[in-house]
């Protein structure tokens, strides 16, 4: 089921206060219109992508979000602040639904951005974040990534680290055809039939006959800070990246990475199909569009 948390889900207490959200790519998938408009302020329906992974961190009990942007990507904190101008217009229009939206989506939490001048790869891009996370554990939610479930998901992963002590990272199950396209985890011996789960070992994108699970991770991650001074030793990867899963797999034994096995629906957000796929579902749900959209859909394939 989707829902908008909108304020901070009860009871998800967390000592996991900081997110980073890489946002700097060029979203070359989705040109020509990535030329003006950063990839992540493409609406699923009505509201950009990185809004979903924002509201999930509030709801998780997230207080700060740091972006790592690339050049000419200003829209996105923007789209975050207090917007006077606006309030001050739909006041006077009587528009209190849609004054309450904007208010909330500027009170989600406090934002702040680092630059990431070259494209290195999603590791480099959460090292950027070195100097405003600190010694702190932290999450990172890819924006590319849109999950909708009862809770939210990164927030069941802090519930994982604190009682593991560990790095979590999300997984889904997926399709024989689809695990050599993806990270696959390898739990550890008789944790299979549990949702959090011990790894042995990570592998990008394996033979279907050798990998060792249809486990295949995905945008979330909660990481302590040690991570960062892996990131400066690991060596790039294809095509000169620094892979943030190689740094992760450093620390299978110390201090452990656990896979929380994610619930609810995952759209993958970074394709123009599944931005499709994500925002017709979107519009499914609505009870202002819903039923006129269904009707139209019928009448479309017939």
């Amino acid at each position: 089921m989707w829902r908008s948390w909108g304020t901070k889900v009860k009871d998800m207490g967390t000592s996991v206060k900081k997110a980073v959200i890489p946002v700097a790519g060029f979203g070359t998938r989705f040109l020509p219109v990535t030329r003006s408009v950063p990839k992540n302020m493409l609406p699923v329906y009505d509201r950009p992508s990185v809004h979903y992974c924002v509201e999930e961190a509030a709801a998780a009990g997230i207080e700060e979000v740091v972006f790592v942007v690339s050049l000419n990507q200003e829209a996105i904190p923007r789209y975050f602040e207090k917007q006077i101008e606006l309030e001050s217009a739909l006041a006077a229009r009587g528009n209190a639904a849609a004054l309450d939206e904007a208010r909330h989506i500027s009170s989600l939490a406090t934002i702040s951005c680092v630059a990431q001048t070259e494209q290195l790869g999603l590791g480099h891009a959460v090292l950027m974040a070195r100097e405003a996370i600190g010694d702190e554990p932290f999450a990172v939610l890819l924006p590319d990534e849109v999950i909708w479930a009862e809770r939210p998901t990164i927030g069941e992963m802090i519930e994982a680290r604190g009682r593991e002590g560990a790095f979590v990272i999300a997984v889904q199950r997926v399709p024989d055809e689809a695990v050599p396209n993806l990270g696959i985890v390898e739990p550890a011996p008789g944790s299979d039939d549990t949702q959090t789960q011990r790894l042995v070992g990570m592998v990008e994108k394996p033979p279907l006959e050798d990998a060792p699970s249809n486990l295949a991770i995905i945008g979330r991650y909660i990481l302590g800070h040690e991570i960062f001074d892996t990131l400066e030793r690991v060596q790039p990867g294809a095509l000169g990246e620094i892979q943030l899963t190689d740094a992760i797999a450093a620390h299978l034994e110390e201090p452990g990475v656990y896979g929380y096995e994610a619930e609810g629906e995952r759209f993958d957000v970074g394709t123009p199909l599944g931005m499709l796929k994500a925002s017709v579902t979107a519009a499914l749900r609505r009870e202002d569009v819903g039923a006129e959209l269904r009707e139209w859909l019928a009448d479309a394939v017939e």
